[in-house]
């Protein structure tokens, strides 16, 4: 009980000290969330923090849709953990194409060697704009993560570090553009695509711009 007290007090101080932002996440359960394509247990709330749950996970999205935006939240990934962030993400279809997916990804460890793409490596738009720089923290650390999402322009800061510059409006391959329709989406949900690691998330705040 004492960790959930301190759990939501950080998140409220946080939010008060970010101007503009305003969380998410009550730390206690997931009120203001959907969860479509449930897979297993689906997302845990656990001890002021969203999990994935280990063999389950699905797209968590908030219920509110964003157009322009600021999204902030910390991860911290198990070995090999692999799991995303939906943006301006519709409620059906596979997200990474129907809206857009940011990767979050132990891109390093053993089972990714010798097959991975380098536009599925960590801070990636999944399938068009590869990460740009690195800037993970070890496995089993909080990583502090920043999408930013202003009219065609996907920015992805990651511990301090610009991962992700990209502007979608300069993909003219009509392979990507005819996969991808959700790159044409003005404005959607926001969450977590969960991949059956136990990926955990906490301090999850939003600004609209």
């Amino acid at each position: 009980m004492k960790l959930l007290v301190l759990a939501v007090a950080a998140a409220t101080l946080l939010g008060a000290a970010e101007p503009g932002f305003v969380s998410l996440f009550n730390g206690k359960d997931l009120t203001g969330w959907t969860l479509f394509g449930k897979k297993g247990e689906g997302y845990l709330v656990e001890d002021g923090k969203v999990i994935c749950a280990a063999n389950g996970g699905g797209n968590l999205l908030t219920e509110k849709e964003f157009s322009d935006f600021v999204f902030r939240f910390e991860f911290k990934l198990p070995p090999g953990g692999n799991n995303g962030v939906g943006i301006r993400a519709p409620l059906s279809g596979d997200v990474a194409y129907s809206g857009m997916e940011i990767q979050l990804l132990d891109h390093d460890n053993e089972k990714y060697k010798g097959w991975l793409q380098p536009w599925q490596r960590n801070g990636s738009l999944y399938n068009v704009f590869p990460a740009s720089a690195e800037a993970l923290k070890p496995v089993g650390e909080w990583n502090q993560e920043e999408i930013t999402a202003k009219g065609t322009k996907i920015t992805v800061v990651l511990n301090g570090k610009t991962v992700l510059d990209a502007d979608i409006s300069t993909v003219t391959d009509p392979e990507i553009l005819k996969k991808h329709p959700g790159l044409q989406r003005k404005s959607g949900h926001v969450g977590f695509l969960g991949h059956n690691d136990p990926v955990e998330f906490r301090n999850i705040r939003i600004k609209a711009l």
